[in-house]
């Protein structure tokens, strides 16, 4: 039986851009494949009017995505889960229909989320086909305890079934973009994104990609990541970014990826997270053939001990390598950088800013201190040195620090570091910062605007609040 199915993404962080919500584009194409009508409804694409729409839906039922959990920086700890509670019951005053719940965030703290918000039911990773197999069981009564994933209430118990993503499980066809929601984006972030696979299989202590998405990597076609590109080139995308945890996760997908977009004469340039090991450089050119322009490395430290207590697997040594074919290659590249975490120190600290100077032209983005969420390593860590306790509220952010540290003192290095090094971005978002994005948007800039205010700080170390953008000419 067809049914009409509201979708909502609950995300309103918008900063330093609003990301589309791809993970309902997913969910969409599965119930539509099944037969099912989707209407879409966005909190910040549709702000201004969401009561409104919510109102007319007259939906059978109502699906929220919850995408972020909390902002993920020590000093402000901004939430985004509070007002998931009083959406649930919106959609029960106006529409009348079973809520669930879905979402990364949502996966994260599934069994907690659905008893803080009272919903019906809940999906823990891959939503597509779980949900579609959810909605055949309420309308014909089949046993929900065969659902992968499904969070649902049990008498007055949260009970939750196991996620056990198979060979090619959940990754279904094409996801959809509704116009009226790629505009907005679009128009407020530059880019739309794409996904080529799913699943992590590095070790990094904090990382919730394994708890989410699963530790197997499960790749789409090259050839369809190719369509995927030419579709939101028609949809007006004129920057891409690849949201897989790390693109380069192997050789062969990159390459294979690579080859399929070059085929296809891919003008669309698009950037992605790569994990700063194993690129050589052949696999750098034809990334760069392929449209690659920019590089987000999570390299997370520039000091041995520190990423050996991270679990990177890697070491500086391969960080410097990786930088030097981006740079030999001219592509844009940055480094993600979490100081104060495991086996952090002051000399750790040194060692690695020391270190920094050798990657000419990186851009370094450090935030201060490591979030804990359940099912890391680190969660594990944390209640063996009796930081928490297995019955703390994670949902609430609570950070590792070493102890040899402070936050105070990791963010008084940080700043002195990028006064010696303008190349560093450190801590909370300055509001120069998005004052900056902003204004290059409304430019009509594409793509990551890390490099502008990099080289910013660099010319006007004391103005950055009061700089113009006017000087900046949108990248070609």
């Amino acid at each position: 039986m067809a049914s009409r199915i509201l979708l909502v993404s609950a995300n309103r962080c918008a900063h330093p851009d609003p990301v589309f919500p791809l993970g309902i584009s997913y969910v969409s194409a599965a119930l539509r494949e099944a037969g099912h009508e989707c209407i879409w409804l966005d909190s910040l694409a549709d702000a201004e009017a969401f009561v409104d729409q919510l109102r007319s839906c007259n939906a059978d039922y109502a699906g929220i995505s919850l995408r972020n959990i909390d902002d993920v920086l020590i000093r402000r700890k901004e939430t985004f889960y509070e007002d998931a509670a009083a959406l649930v019951q919106l959609i029960r005053k106006e529409l009348g229909c079973p809520v669930i719940l879905g979402g990364s965030g949502f996966s994260i703290f599934p069994e907690q989320l659905l008893a803080l918000t009272g919903a019906d039911f809940g999906i823990a990773g891959e939503g597509e086909r779980s949900l579609v197999e959810l909605v055949k069981a309420l309308e014909t009564g089949a046993d929900l305890k065969a659902i992968p994933g499904l969070v649902f209430w049990d008498a007055d118990q949260v009970r939750r079934n196991p996620t056990k993503p198979g060979p090619g499980y959940g990754l279904t066809g094409a996801p959809e973009r509704p116009a009226r929601i790629s505009t907005h984006y679009l128009q407020t972030g530059s880019m739309l994104n794409i996904q080529t696979q799913r699943g992590c299989a590095f070790r990094c202590c904090y990382c919730t990609y394994p708890v989410i998405e699963g530790r197997q990597h499960r790749r789409y076609p090259p050839e369809e990541i190719a369509n995927e590109f030419e579709r939101v080139a028609r949809a007006g995308a004129r920057y891409v970014f690849l949201v897989d945890s790390v693109f380069n996760s192997s050789a062969q997908h990159v390459i294979e990826t690579c080859e399929a977009l070059i085929r296809r004469g891919n003008k669309l340039p698009w950037g992605c997270f790569l994990r700063p090991q194993g690129l050589n450089s052949e696999q750098i050119r034809l990334l760069a053939r392929a449209g690659l322009r920019h590089i987000e490395f999570g390299s997370d430290s520039f000091c041995d001990k520190v990423l050996a207590a991270y679990h990177k697997d890697f070491a500086f040594e391969e960080i410097l390598n990786s930088s030097a074919l981006a740079r030999e290659t001219q592509l844009d590249y940055c480094h993600f950088l979490i100081s104060g975490g495991p086996g952090e120190t002051y000399e750790t600290l040194e060692e690695g800013f020391r270190n920094s100077q050798q990657l000419q032209s990186a851009v370094i983005i450090a935030v201060v201190g490591m979030r804990i969420y359940p099912g890391t390593a680190l969660s594990q860590t944390a209640l063996e040195e009796r930081r928490i306790q297995a019955t703390s509220d994670l949902l609430k952010p609570i950070y590792y620090l070493s102890d040899a540290v402070t936050a105070e003192g990791v963010f008084a290095r940080l700043q002195q570091f990028s006064q010696q090094s303008p190349n560093w971005i450190v801590g909370d978002p300055d509001p120069a910062y998005q004052n900056l994005v902003t204004r290059l948007r409304q430019r009509g800039v594409a793509g990551p605007l890390w490099s502008y205010f990099s080289m910013i700080q660099r010319l006007w170390p004391q103005g950055v609040a009061q700089t113009a953008p006017t000087v900046i000419q949108p990248a070609a």
